[in-house]
Order: structure tokens, then C-alpha cells, then sequence
């Protein structure tokens, strides 16, 4: 008899612990750091026994279309979304975020990087944490610019980049100076292209909203791109985005790639790439204004204001972006597999430095970006890459567009420019700005 009672005192516990636990949904990016997450998140069950982890994972595309549907129409369907910088300080100003406030006594919340802190606040308030973050920077092959006679400065201008693509191309042998993004989009040219006008002096907007297509820095930063990409760079760069140049430059085919600072452990991979040990790190040029012509970009995770799980979301968050997440993923896969670009002492690491040649660049270009003072004249927005407004993906993906037009030939700088003018205005218009 009493063993029967013991064995439904037992099964009642089981029953009451199965029925009190909280299960949160995670709507997570596929990329290789969110899946290295999902893979250690047993290490936060094991420590929150009272939470259930459910996962969605998706397409970067699908991903933002399903989130963005979700927190706009409060459906309450995800308790931690997966989100970029651009998102952020549009969403934590319409209040479809819950302001990050209960990370914990451990969080360490001043360890953040200050510049994609910044980028992940609104009015000083933490409204999403970083899992990684990136600049962009300068990868170049040590032994071609040997060869060209010339020496890579830490800090290089734009007339140096132009003048060392020249040299490096060798078309015969299927090397090429510089391998830039052309495929038309947001996050694809435009992202490259934007982060090179605010070097040029160029703006999206002036401080009243009104488009900036029509003026000198832009036709220089727009001729610049045209004309280098001409010179020294790939055929069908329209085609190519970060994947395409990624396999340019690990088979050597690019002399330089200027592109996301995430891609120095992807160049310095012997098992992937064929120059790993050939690859060296500068910051993005810059033409002697103020602004190098690098950006700032973080994925993060965030709590929509619409979930009835804030407590246990930011419990889940609060161990996917500490100190101590860093150190077991260095535990589990190594210290170069760590995500890179949120934490001050991740730079302070000599194991980390040592297992990352491009970890000292990263930080600096993280630090030389301010997304609230983007570009060398004021503006109205915040972004380095992007303008934190909502309208920002379709008018950024249609001048994006337009430019590839240029880089192709179907049209000329000039008429890129007039075109992308007319249509950022239109779209303004109709939007009602300035609000």
C-alpha cells in the first residue's frame, strides 16, 4: 500500500512539474551561429528546468516576413524573435518591443559593445541583445599586393584601394583586384554601396526628408563603384552577393574583398578556403571626411510585446547573449567559432585574439561606426547601412536596382541617380514625410 502511494505521490510530482512548465517559441535565422544556439540550448533547459525551448527556424527572407506580420498585428505567436539592427529601433518606437529590464544581476549589460548597444536602444533603453555582431573591412591577399609592390595601409583610402585593384587584376589568370557586391537589394548592394557614400560625404536624406540622389557626393560615390568594378572587378558582379563572393575570394579568384567582418573566419579556414594562410585585415577606406565607408549591422534577439512569456524570453535571452554562452561555445566548437562583435572582453581574450587574426580590425571598425551619426552632414535617421524607417526595404531593394543598372551599362551613373531621385521621392510622398 505504501508503495503504491509513493509511486502516485511520484507520478503527481511528474504530472505537476510537466504541467508548470512554460514553453516559449524562438523564431530564429538558419544561419550557422543560430544553429550552433539551438545545438547548446540543452545547456539552458538544464538550467531552467521550467522552460521549454520550441524552435522555429527559417529563410532570412521567410523569417522577416513571418516576424514582421506577427509583431505588427500582435499575434502573439513568437516569445523571442530573431531580428536585425534595421528592425529594432523602428519597432522599439512603435512599442511592439518589451524593453529588455530584467536580464539579470550577471547580464553584464556595460560589456556591450557600445556602438551596437546604441543601435539596439531607443531613447537609452535596451530593447534587443546581440548575438553577433559585424562591421565591414577590408580582406586582401597578402601576396598579391606583395607582388604589385605596394603595402596595404591599416587605414587605406579609396584612391589606394582603386590604384591596388589595378594592380593586383590579372584577367588572364582569373584574378581580379576587387570583388564588391552587385546584386541588386537592401541588404545586398545597397547595404555596400550606402556605407560607401556616407565616406563620400553622401546622404539618403537631408534633415527635412528630402532625397539627396541629386547631389555631387552621390554621383562620386556611384561613379567611384562603376568605375573600379569596371576596371578590376569580376564578370556578372551584378549576379554576385556576399555567398558569391565569399567562394571568389576562398578559391582566389579576388585580390580584395570589402565585405562583412564576419567573413575573416570564413577566409582563414584551411578546410575551406585556399588562401587561409595568405589573407590579411584593414579597415574600410575612407576619403579623408570623418566617415569610413564601413557599416554596422548585429542579429539579435528581442521580446515582442505582444508574448505573455516576457519573464522566461528574457531568461532565455539573457543566456544566449552572456559571457557565459561565449565560453561555451568556445568550449564546444573552438574560439574562432565563437560569435564575434557583441562583448568588450571577447577582445580582451588572449585565447580568442590568438585563434582570431581578424579580431583586432573588427573591433576597431565596430567602433568607428555611430548609427545616431552616420554620415559627415546631419540627417534625420538612424543607420549606417540602412535608414531606420519602414519603408526603407522597398525603396532601398528599387534603388538598388537602379544601380545595378549602372554597374551593367543598361544605364548610365547619371541617369541611376535621376531615376532613384524620382523614385525615393514618390515613395516619400506617399508616405507623407517629413511626419
Amino acid at each position: 500500500m505504501l508503495k503504491k502511494i509513493t509511486m502516485l505521490t511520484c507520478a503527481a510530482l511528474t504530472l505537476s512539474t510537466a504541467v508548470t512548465a512554460e514553453t516559449i517559441t524562438i523564431a530564429t535565422v538558419n544561419n550557422g551561429d543560430m544553429i550552433t544556439m539551438k545545438e547548446l540550448s540543452a545547456d539552458f533547459e538544464a538550467k531552467h528546468p521550467d522552460i521549454d525551448l520550441q524552435w522555429v527556424t527559417l529563410e532570412e527572407n521567410i523569417l522577416r516576413q513571418r516576424v514582421t506580420t506577427d509583431v505588427a498585428t500582435k499575434g502573439g505567436q513568437y516569445d523571442v524573435m530573431t531580428i536585425g539592427t534595421y528592425e529594432v529601433p523602428i519597432w522599439g518606437n512603435q512599442g511592439w518591443l518589451t524593453e529588455l529590464d530584467d536580464l539579470g544581476a550577471e547580464y553584464d549589460e556595460e560589456d556591450l559593445l557600445p556602438a551596437i548597444r546604441s543601435g539596439l536602444s531607443v531613447n537609452d533603453k535596451l530593447y534587443a541583445a546581440p548575438f553577433y555582431g559585424e562591421s565591414s573591412m577590408v580582406m586582401y591577399r597578402k601576396d598579391l599586393i606583395e607582388k604589385a609592390g605596394l603595402e596595404m595601409p591599416t587605414k587605406p583610402t579609396w584612391k589606394f584601394i582603386r590604384q591596388a585593384a589595378k594592380a593586383m587584376t590579372d584577367s588572364d589568370a582569373g584574378v581580379y583586384g576587387i570583388c564588391l557586391r552587385g546584386k541588386a537589394g537592401w541588404g545586398e548592394n545597397i547595404a555596400l554601396i550606402t556605407a560607401m557614400s556616407n565616406s563620400f560625404g553622401a546622404r539618403w536624406f537631408d534633415e527635412n526628408w528630402k532625397p539627396q540622389f541629386n547631389t555631387p557626393q552621390w554621383k562620386d560615390t556611384l561613379q567611384y563603384y562603376v568605375d573600379i568594378m569596371t576596371e578590376s572587378g569580376p564578370p556578372g558582379a551584378s549576379s554576385n552577393g556576399f555567398n558569391e563572393n565569399l567562394a571568389l575570394f576562398q578559391t582566389g579568384k579576388c585580390g580584395m574583398w570589402i565585405d562583412a567582418t564576419v567573413a575573416g573566419a570564413f577566409v582563414t579556414n584551411e578546410k575551406d578556403s585556399e588562401v587561409a594562410d595568405k589573407v590579411g585585415f584593414a579597415m574600410a577606406p575612407d576619403m579623408g571626411l570623418g566617415k569610413r565607408g564601413n557599416w554596422l549591422w548585429a542579429w539579435t534577439l528581442a521580446v515582442p510585446s505582444s508574448s505573455e512569456k516576457s519573464a522566461a524570453a528574457m531568461k532565455f535571452i539573457s543566456w544566449a547573449t552572456s559571457k557565459e554562452y561565449l565560453a561555451l561555445v568556445a568550449k564546444e566548437k573552438g574560439w574562432a567559432n565563437v560569435p564575434p562583435g557583441t562583448r568588450t572582453s571577447l577582445y580582451a581574450n588572449p585565447e580568442y585574439l590568438k585563434a582570431a587574426p581578424f579580431a583586432e580590425i573588427t573591433l576597431a571598425s565596430i567602433e568607428s561606426v555611430d548609427p545616431k551619426n552616420p554620415t559627415v552632414q546631419p540627417v534625420p535617421y538612424v543607420g549606417v547601412q540602412f535608414v531606420a524607417i519602414p519603408e526603407f526595404q522597398g525603396i532601398g531593394t528599387a534603388v538598388g536596382q537602379q544601380f545595378a543598372a549602372a554597374l551593367t551599362g543598361q544605364m548610365t551613373v547619371e541617369q541611376a541617380l535621376a531615376s532613384s531621385q524620382r523614385l525615393v521621392e514618390r515613395a516619400m510622398r506617399k508616405a507623407r514625410y517629413p511626419k
